[in-house]
Order: structure tokens, then sequence, then C-alpha cells
């Protein structure tokens, strides 16, 4: 029996909402049936479905779930109206512009027992995929570190957060992810050099629970974009670059050497460097095929793909609002050290039930 068609809603019809909409109409077991924006579709994103100006007139068409678009700061005007009303929800990331905010929207949906998911999109990158699979799977042994390098030109889209939250929060919960443990400190420092209200650089250090150390750089101040996720462990490194969705293992060697100057030291040596193929589907189709899946699951259908892939079930595939809520805590963390100049734990915000 083939698994039901979810209806779909979609506020937000900017830089990353017209995406959703082309991905959410070719997307299997899903129709696109409303989206709402004030300034309309003038892009023409939204074939065949309605077009509402506001999250009150969508709710009136009627939908099973919907995703939220729209800027960082309106994130709670529309996801907990969606969430009381019984509308499972993807809120693209960062959850909220600050933890007491992301808290709200998380105790909604806790409290109206829909699926929540937030969309930090590079999860679904088929590199860092990759890479994850492999450090789980103990390729590199212990991990030591992970560096990251996320820099390029200022978006025009972006206007209410600065870059920590825009870009950074890509890093600082891939980072957790890939690792499996979770950021306790950060000291961070931050620049304004473009004369716009939000930092626009920031170099963070971070500390994870289980000892690994972490370096992140971002910047809108770069003419050259870079997306780079480095991963050093006992046996070597593991090497993703998001733009090209490639992945690289640089292993430690094995050779024995002869050389005293060489045979004296006691480091790594190189070893073979492999680059790894494997498939690459667009990483937004992969997210949003994991919330629908989720969403079925929840329903208590069989997932439209026919099954859970390699990362597991369907809800184990999504980033769930506790985790966006702790991706808010960290990115605040990461201001509050650059701020005062010292390093900051990373504390969950005290109320609330996410």
């Amino acid at each position: 029996m083939s698994a039901p068609v979810l209806r779909a809603g979609l506020v937000g019809l900017g830089a990353m909402g017209r995406h959703h909409a082309r991905v959410l109409s070719s997307l299997e077991g899903v129709e696109l049936v409303v989206a709402a924006d004030v300034g309309g579709d003038p892009h023409g994103a939204v074939r065949g479905a309605r077009v509402v100006a506001d999250v009150e007139e969508l709710l009136a068409v009627g939908v099973d779930l919907a995703v939220v678009a729209v800027p960082t700061a309106l994130h709670e005007a529309v996801a907990v109206p969606l969430a009381r009303a019984g509308v499972h929800v993807l809120v693209e990331k960062p959850l909220a512009q600050d933890p007491a905010t992301a808290r709200r929207i998380a105790d909604a949906v806790a409290d109206a027992g829909v699926v929540g998911a937030v969309g930090h999109i590079e999860r679904c990158n088929p590199a860092l995929r990759q890479l994850r699979r492999r450090v789980a799977a103990g390729e590199l042994g212990r991990v030591h570190q992970v560096q990251t390098r996320r820099q390029g030109p200022f978006p025009a889209r972006v206007g209410d957060v600065g870059v920590v939250k825009d870009l950074g929060t890509h890093d600082l919960d891939a980072t957790a992810w890939i690792t499996g443990s979770a950021f306790t400190e950060v000291s961070a420092r931050t620049a304004h050099r473009a004369g716009r209200p939000h930092e626009d650089l920031a170099v963070v250090v971070g500390s994870l629970a289980d000892g690994t150390i972490t370096n992140h750089v971002v910047n809108w101040m770069s003419p050259a974009k870079e997306r780079v996720t480095v991963v050093t462990g006992e046996a070597g490194t593991l090497v993703a670059d998001t733009l090209t969705a490639d992945l690289t293992l640089h292993a430690n060697g094995s050779v024995p050497v002869s050389w005293e100057a060489l045979a004296g030291f006691r480091g790594v040596s190189e070893g073979d460097v492999t680059r790894f193929a494997f498939p690459k589907p667009e990483p937004l189709r992969t997210e949003l095929e994991g919330f629908r899946d989720a969403v079925l699951e929840a329903r208590g259908a069989a997932p439209a793909g026919g099954g859970a892939d390699a990362d597991g079930p369907a809800h184990r595939r999504t980033v769930t609002v506790p985790e966006g809520l702790r991706v808010v805590e960290v990115a605040d963390a990461v201001l509050r050290s650059a701020a005062t100049g010292r390093t900051a734990a990373v504390e969950p915000v005290a109320a609330g039930r996410a």
C-alpha cells in the first residue's frame, strides 16, 4: 500500500523559500498546496499551489506539514501558531535569534506533540554524511580535533543576525553531530568590518565533552567562498569540501623509514591519500525527504522513500528542535565570549521543557 500524500505548506518565498518550493513541488508523497508570503510570489516559485498572505490564511487552507523560511526574527511568530494548530513543522536554521526564543518554539512543538525539525542543511551534504559515517565506524580512531572554515562574500538576504548565527551555526551543529559530543565551552573573537550592526567575522575555539578540540573560522569578508571541515584523529585526517561534496582521507603513514632524522620523529608521517566516490544527491532534497518520512513515521505510515537509509529511522535523520535549540545556545555563548573577552561555558536555558 502506498504512503498517504501529505499536504504541505510553505511560509516565506525568499532566497531559501524558493528552493523549498521547487523541491516540495516534486517530492514523492507530498503535495505543496499553499504558500504564504506578504509579498506574494514575484519569482513564480510556486506552481499550481495557492499563494496567501499570512499563516492564518495558510492554516485555513489546511496542511499536514509546513516549512518556515522567513527571516530568523520571525520564526517564533510563524512556527508557534503552526505547531499549536497540529502542523508538523521544519524551521530554517537557526531556530531563533536567541536561546529564550528558541526555547519557546521548542516548548510549543513539544506541547503540541508534532514533529519539529530545523533546517541545518549541512547535515545532508553528501560529503559530511560520509565523513560522519567513517568517524562513527572508527576509521580515524580517537578524534583529536575538528577544524572548519566557512567564508565568502556577504549575502544581501541576511539582515537580522550576524555571521555567527547565520553561517557559524552550520559548523557548530555539524561538529557536534559528526563527533557525537556536545560543546562545553567556547572562546571567540568577532569583528565588525563592513559597518553592519552585526558581526561579520569570527574565530572560535571550542571544547567538546569528549575532549575534542575545535576551531572555526567564519566570515563575510572573503571574495573566495570556502566550506571546509577537517577532522583529525589517531589514524589520519578526513577533509570534506561541502562546496564540491568531496571527501578525502589523508592516512597516517605505516611504511618504515631508514633515514635517521625521520626515524627518530615520534609524531605521525604522511601516508596514502584517498578521494572517495559516493552518490551526491541534492542536500535540500535529502533534508525534506527526511522530514517527510519523520512525519509519516509519526503517523504510523511507511516512509515514502521505501524505508530507513544508512543513517537509520526517519526521526533520527532530521535535526530535532532540541538539537536546534542547543546550537542557538552554543552560538549565544560564542557571542558572550567575544563580548567579554573570556571563555564562555555553554549552559542550557534553565526554564522550559524541550
